[in-house]
């Protein structure tokens, strides 16, 4: 089973955080347009994982998605790491993020990722709060090493049960294959920019269980321009030094060139399902449990 997913929130970060920039807006909105053109062209349906914040401040980005039959998920209300946020401000995030999206979709929103897939082992209690704002579908867990934090604890890369305070979440983590005794996400954001497309197409054709998960700025072919000292400090809420700027800044444009047409190519010729889907046919009596 492969699942496609998309984060959304370019629109509503270039207005907060980079400087309002319009002509940004309509680059969003042409790339937008290109992938929601695939997906119709492949008979495919995504899960957009959108910002709370974009259902007020750009509702006909949301409305356009939900109307073209995409499934609307949550990604928080202001695209904060959940690992940044105390209880109560996760509590306030999510039912504001929920309630606008609800209201903007026309859709229940049940599924939800977190920024950054930043829910670990110091913040389990996340899948309590969600779970009581209504999510019944998460896809935040990143089970393995990475920047701020990843849950390689977690112990598996399958659909599987978490549970948390006796709150049980269906979760949809990451996939991970195998390099040189190494498990590795391959299929979404650097990762999928990297590797090169028979090595992802093929990994995903041995997999039982693959999910993607694209940004549009992972897409783009202009390269992001490098954050200054309070930009990143802003955005990334934690100490800004020229290593880890510069670090961000390789890791954002590495592989751009070519990135829509490999994504693209992989949805004319891998067959993609969206989170609802696949939670529909899946036998969850079958699946592991994870008890954190």
């Amino acid at each position: 089973m492969n699942i496609i997913t998309y984060d959304i929130e370019e629109w509503y970060v270039e207005k907060v955080f980079h400087g309002n920039h319009k002509e940004k807006y309509a680059e969003y909105d042409e790339y937008l347009d290109k992938i929601l053109a695939k997906l119709d062209e492949t008979h495919t349906k995504g899960t957009f994982f959108c910002v709370g914040g974009m259902a007020r401040e750009f509702p006909n980005v949301i409305k356009r998605i939900a109307s073209n039959g995409h499934e609307i998920g949550c990604h928080s209300d202001s695209h904060t790491w959940l690992n940044k946020m105390s209880r109560e401000e996760l509590e306030e995030d999510t039912r504001k993020a929920v309630d606008s999206l609800r209201q903007c979709s026309g859709q229940d929103v049940i599924s939800y990722r977190a920024p950054a897939f930043s829910v670990g082992k110091s913040n389990p209690w996340a899948f309590e709060i969600l779970y009581k704002n209504g999510i019944r579908r998460d896809s935040s867990v990143f089970p393995a090493e990475r920047d701020f934090g990843g849950f390689p604890d977690y112990g598996t890369a399958e659909p599987s049960i978490v549970s948390y305070n006796g709150c049980k979440m269906k979760e949809f983590p990451i996939c991970l294959t195998n390099i040189v005794g190494k498990d590795v996400a391959y299929s979404g954001g650097g990762y999928f920019r990297i590797f090169p497309y028979f090595f992802i197409k093929n990994t995903m054709n041995r997999a039982d269980y693959a999910i993607s998960y694209f940004h549009i700025n992972d897409l783009l072919k202009e390269k992001m321009a490098l954050a200054t000292k309070s930009e990143y400090e802003e955005y990334f809420k934690e100490e800004s030094t020229m290593t880890n700027r510069l670090k961000r800044y390789i890791k954002s444009n590495i592989g751009r060139k070519g990135a829509l047409e490999k994504m693209n190519k992989l949805v004319d010729t891998m067959k993609f399902v969206n989170i609802a889907y696949a939670d529909a046919v899946i036998d969850w009596e079958k699946v592991g449990s994870v008890e954190l």
